[in-house]
């Protein structure tokens, strides 16, 4: 990170560009519509791929640890709060497929330059007190009062709501433990998340919808990627906020063409939650 998205120089035919950039369109890759179509493939096939390499991971770790037999993996699996090695191994996992995806783009089909093509690109200032205030913001304000006119029609909406965060937190509740969770769910997963929908698969969609003018090509990527971020958690009740704050991350990196003002929102508003959570449950 800190390498700015249109920072290096160089032309298509250099850097491995497939195709001559099309008239008014954004510089970075992808250039081409076809690009666009191989990232949004590419994009696909990551995600696929991340979701079986996930459930590979948690085999060898139910094997390494001796939970692989009598059913005792589905059971684990079943809990509320499953080991965190489980948990983690889902993570891992799944984020190999992500970031091999994005990978393949940029070598094949952008510029070969990852932190340029995905826009992973930090700057001091504004994107930390920008990305603090707002993950703030989405976690205390925006996201409670959102479920305001739902909460009263869902039993024990609060329970549920907070499930998924219970899962994840509710096995490292002390010591090192809890600081590896910390470091994977509000540091390492907001930085790959982003990159794998704010960087590949929006700026796929970015390119595909390019030739429909400006306004598609702005209002597609961020509709189409805060959709897709909220289905891919596969939580129907969190599925409004997930598309919420997808759409808050899509337009800081449609806005400023690079990751650096998302990541630090995603970050702020996922170490909340957690802490919230592990609050809630040592308590």
């Amino acid at each position: 990170m800190g390498v700015e998205a249109d920072a290096e120089p160089g032309t298509g035919q250099e850097r491995g560009m497939s195709q001559k950039p099309e008239q008014g369109v954004p510089a970075h890759a992808p250039r081409a519509v076809s690009d666009g179509l191989y990232w949004l493939i590419a994009a696909g096939a990551g995600f696929l791929a991340g979701g079986i390499l996930a459930q590979v991971s948690v085999l060898v770790w139910a094997a390494a640890t001796g939970n692989a037999t009598d059913g005792r993996l589905a059971h684990l699996q079943s809990l509320a709060s499953p080991p965190e090695g489980l948990v983690l191994c889902e993570l891992v996992g799944l984020w190999v497929g992500l970031l091999c995806a994005a990978g393949l783009a940029s070598r094949l089909r952008g510029t070969r330059h990852f932190a340029r093509d995905m826009g992973l690109a930090i700057r001091l200032w504004p994107d930390i007190p920008l990305g603090i205030v707002t993950g703030a913001a989405l976690q205390f304000i925006v996201i409670p009062e959102l479920y305001v006119p739902l909460a009263r029609y869902i039993p024990h909406f609060t329970r549920q709501f907070s499930r998924p965060a219970k899962r994840i937190a509710g096995a490292s509740q002390h010591g090192s433990a809890l600081l590896v969770l910390f470091l994977f769910v509000a540091v390492l997963a907001p930085i790959v998340e982003e990159i794998f929908f704010r960087g590949l698969l929006m700026r796929s969609l970015e390119r595909l919808s390019s030739p429909a003018g400006k306004i598609a090509s702005s209002v597609v990527p961020v509709i189409g990627s805060a959709i897709l971020f909220g289905l891919a958690h596969y939580e129907l009740l969190q599925l409004l906020g997930l598309v919420v704050v997808g759409l808050v991350l899509a337009w800081f990196a449609l806005k400023t063409g690079r990751l650096g003002p998302g990541i630090i929102t995603h970050m702020t508003f996922n170490a909340i939650a957690l802490a919230a959570t592990a609050h809630l449950l040592s308590g």
